[in-house]
C-alpha cells in the first residue's frame, strides 16, 4: 500500500469510527451487520451495474459504498469485541499469500485451472477445512438461485458431465416447454373438473417443471457463455425502459393503465413504438 492509500484509508476509518461513536450519526448508530445486510446486496449489484456501464466515475462512487459497507461491518464486530479490522484485513492478508504459493513462493502454475485446483487443495491440506463429498459441495448453499444454478452447472460441467453442442441444450429447453405446458393442461383439467386442485392452481408440478425450465434457460446462457446474472440484469433494464415509454404515452394520451376500452392495444402499441425507436438509435450509433 503506497503512501497516499494509507492516508486515504485512515482518513475513512477515522470518519467510519465517528460515525459510530456515542455522539456520532443516530441513523449508523442504529445499524447493526444483520441491518446491513441487504444493502451490501443492493450495493454490490449497483457497482455491477457500474461496471456494464463503463463509466469510471459511477465504478469509482459504487466501490467507495460497497467498501464502506465492508468496513462499516467489521468495525461493528471490533466494537462488539469479536475481531478487529485490522484483523480481517492481515487475515486476507495471509490467507492471499497462503492461497497464491505461484507468486508468493516457489511453485508453479501454468494456467487458471491449476490455479484452482491448487486453491481447492490448499484449503485442504493447510487450513483443515473438510473434503467435499461432492465438487457441487462447493457452491454456496446461500447464493441466489440464478448464480448458485449457473455455478453447479460449471461445476459439473469442468467433470464432463455437459452438454455436446449448443442443439442439445436448444433441445432440453424445447422438451422442458413442452414439458410446462402438460403440467399446465393437467392442472387446469384437475381445477375444471373438480378434482384436487378445484381450489386454485396447485403449484407443485408446475413449479417443479418451471424450476427445470429456469435451469436449462441458465445451462444455455452458460454453454453460451453468457453470464446468466447479467443478461437478466440488462434485460430488466430494457423492461423497465420501455415500460417507462408506454407510462409517459399513456399520460400523454390521458389514459389509465389498463388494458380496459382498448388500452391493452395502446399499450403494445407504444411499446412496439419504444423498440423502433431504441433500434433505430442503435443503427445511427
Amino acid at each position: 500500500m503506497n503512501n497516499n492509500a494509507i492516508e486515504s484509508f485512515g482518513r475513512f476509518f477515522d470518519i467510519v469510527k465517528r460515525l459510530r461513536a456515542p455522539d456520532g450519526c443516530p441513523w449508523d448508530l442504529e445499524q447493526t451487520p444483520s441491518s446491513l445486510r441487504g444493502s451490501l446486496i443492493e450495493e454490490t449489484y449497483e457497482c455491477i451495474e457500474a461496471i456494464d456501464e463503463g463509466d469510471a466515475e459511477h465504478i469509482r462512487e459504487e466501490l467507495g459504498d460497497v467498501f464502506l459497507l465492508a468496513c462499516m461491518i467489521s468495525y461493528m464486530y471490533e466494537q462488539a469485541g469479536s475481531f478487529s479490522v485490522s484483523g480481517v484485513l492481515d487475515t486476507l492478508s495471509e490467507k492471499l499469500v497462503r492461497r497464491h504459493p505461484h507468486v508468493f513462493g516457489g511453485d508453479k502454475a501454468r494456467d487458471s485451472d491449476e490455479v484452482l485446483r491448487n486453491w481447492a487443495r490448499i484449503k485442504v491440506e493447510q487450513e483443515g477445512r473438510k473434503p467435499k463429498d461432492s465438487v457441487l459441495d462447493e457452491v454456496s448453499g446461500s447464493l441466489p438461485p440464478l448464480e448458485r444454478a449457473f455455478k453447479l452447472q460449471k461445476k459439473a460441467a469442468k467433470c464432463g458431465f455437459d452438454w455436446t453442442d449448443a442443439e442439445e441444450v436448444f433441445a432440453k429447453l424445447d422438451e422442458e416447454i413442452d414439458e410446462v405446458r402438460a403440467a399446465l393442461a393437467a392442472d387446469r383439467a384437475d381445477t375444471n373438473g373438480g378434482g384436487p386442485n378445484s381450489e386454485g392452481a396447485d403449484s407443485g408440478e408446475l413449479e417443479q417443471e418451471l424450476g427445470d425450465l429456469l435451469f436449462s434457460a441458465v445451462n444455455l446462457c452458460r454453454f453460451l457463455k453468457v453470464d446468466p446474472s447479467t443478461a437478466l440484469h440488462r434485460a430488466n433494464i430494457k423492461f423497465t425502459r420501455r415500460f417507462k415509454y408506454v407510462e409517459t404515452g399513456m399520460k400523454k394520451a390521458g389514459r389509465r393503465m389498463t388494458a380496459e376500452d382498448g388500452g391493452g392495444e395502446i399499450m403494445e402499441n407504444l411499446w412496439n413504438e419504444a423498440k423502433r425507436e431504441e433500434a433505430s438509435a442503435k443503427s445511427v450509433d
